[in-house]
């Protein structure tokens, strides 16, 4: 290793609180809601707040140690905005290669493709698909991000229409795809307030396409297929020409380049991670759009199922924004609960608010049962509960996100936890008895919960599907 490359890993060292802390006021003034100077480093470091928040920091005479904060603090992967308002999407903002390291940020952005060859009824109904596709897992409403207008006529004044027409149908955030910087420049004149994602600077196009980004201030696409090198110098020449929001496309191959693509969307994103390559550090845009070209003679159930099978190999190696043709719900699916599996914080479990839930309508002779709040427990148990048409009362017992065995064996669900839960929850004022099913993997806290709370356990089945067959059998039927 040289000098120049160990000074360059050295500069990647994740900073500790400590770094953070000598660097900030050490006032202790508790203007940004934190406790302590100390307190705020450790959530700096932990992402959970932003240095903007000590207004100390703004301040003239410690500009120095603001600008050294924000060069220590950044992303390895710069992040960059799309779209404005609410449904504006940011992507990039990684700080590490690996979700295990420490978390990732900013999900995947999913586009939808619209091309000026479609008829406007064809182009509404994808934008309809678009902002209509949703579906709740695990607490979350999982929905696609943007539009991406391509440019398959090649003819500016037929672009400018479809644009003009999308804006004025829509909201999402916009990709304007063409090689042909007059075809760009058209789109821009009717998009320009919505701060579209420019596709794509080349070798050949990028002085004339650089000029517009600086022009109407929008992000910009860098395309060099299967050639590393290449996109590299070009991110290096729109850097020095003042482009600061960069996303990288190294080219999609579906076929016989698919290894090409994996190998080299790694590559990128080890090199600014891992060895902090600067001009890597961007978000990265995959294609996978391209298994309908490369695919076109083979079905069309064929072709949707080659794309999500692509979309989800690029996610996993790290996409940060993806073009896609195909919007029915099976192909879109499996992509975007991956993708959701993938951001969530693997230093948090995934959690529901604690409390009292009630299931169609219960009256005072309702069951009355409880479970942890660890979000895939809960919705298992409230879907199978519903499915059931129970009516019921759930009581959601604070365990810090933990299902329910790794709860009692890590002290998490106690039996003191449970009956003061019971007691907060006000449920003894809604039913007339004093019964509670509890989950089977908490059998063992049976006697100390009756102790506790004076109420009669019933152990429930380990699995929830079991639920109503348990009630049948042992809960008492009203008089």
């Amino acid at each position: 290793m040289t000098e120049k490359e160990a000074k360059r890993k050295a500069s990647i060292k994740e900073p500790s609180p400590i770094d953070v802390y000598k660097l900030l006021p050490r006032t202790n003034c508790r203007e940004c809601g934190e406790e302590s100077c100390m307190t705020f480093a450790a959530k700096l470091v932990n992402r959970e707040t932003t240095i903007e928040k000590c207004a100390p920091l703004l301040t003239e005479v410690n500009e120095k140690a603001y600008r050294q904060l924000r060069e220590m603090l950044k992303p390895a992967i710069k992040e960059v905005v799309i779209g404005i308002g609410a449904k504006a999407v940011k992507i990039g903002g990684k700080i590490v290669m690996y979700r295990h390291e420490f978390a990732y940020f900013n999900p995947t952005a999913i586009a939808v493709d619209i091309t000026d060859e479609m008829s406007e009824e064809e182009m509404l109904g994808r934008i309809a698909k678009t902002e209509r596709f949703s579906f709740e897992y695990i607490g979350k409403t999982l929905k696609l991000d943007m539009i991406a207008l391509r440019s398959t006529t090649n003819d500016p004044d037929k672009f400018k229409t479809v644009v003009e027409k999308v804006v004025r149908k829509t909201d999402l955030p916009l990709i304007l795809c063409s090689l042909n910087p007059t075809v760009l420049k058209a789109g821009l004149t009717v998009a320009s307030n919505s701060r579209p994602l420019l596709y794509a600077a080349t070798k050949d196009n990028w002085k004339d396409v650089a000029e517009l980004a600086l022009r109407y201030k929008c992000p910009l696409a860098v395309f060099a297929p299967n050639d590393l090198k290449m996109l590299r110098s070009l991110a290096k020449t729109l850097l020095n020409c003042g482009i600061e929001d960069i996303v990288l496309d190294p080219g999609t191959m579906a076929s016989d380049g698919l290894a090409d693509s994996l190998n080299n969307f790694t590559m990128i994103r080890r090199a600014a991670c891992k060895d902090g390559d600067d001009l890597f550090g961007f978000p990265l845009l995959a294609v996978p759009m391209v298994a309908w070209i490369e695919n076109s003679a083979v079905p069309v159930e064929i072709a949707k199922w080659k794309e999500a099978c692509l979309a989800v190999l690029l996610l996993v190696r790290f996409a940060d924004i993806m073009i896609i043709h195909d919007v029915d719900g099976w192909a879109l699916l499996p992509v975007t609960v991956l993708r959701q599996n993938i951001y969530t914080d693997p230093r948090k479990p995934v959690a529901v608010e604690p409390g009292l839930k009630a299931f169609g309508t219960p009256d005072e002779n309702s069951p009355v049962m409880f479970t942890t709040n660890f979000a895939l427990t809960y919705y298992t148990v409230a879907s199978d509960i519903e499915s059931a048409k129970v009516n019921a009362y759930l009581l959601v017992v604070d365990t810090e996100g933990i299902a329910v065995d790794s709860a009692v064996a890590g002290r998490k669900l106690t039996a003191e936890k449970v009956a003061s839960a019971l007691k907060a929850s006000g449920v003894e004022s809604k039913v007339s008895h004093r019964k509670m099913i509890i989950p089977g993997k908490a059998a063992r806290l049976t006697g100390e919960i009756e102790e506790l709370s004076g109420w009669q356990v019933i152990v429930g089945p380990t699995d929830s599907s079991d639920i109503p067959k348990l009630l049948q059998e042992k809960w008492p039927k009203p008089a």
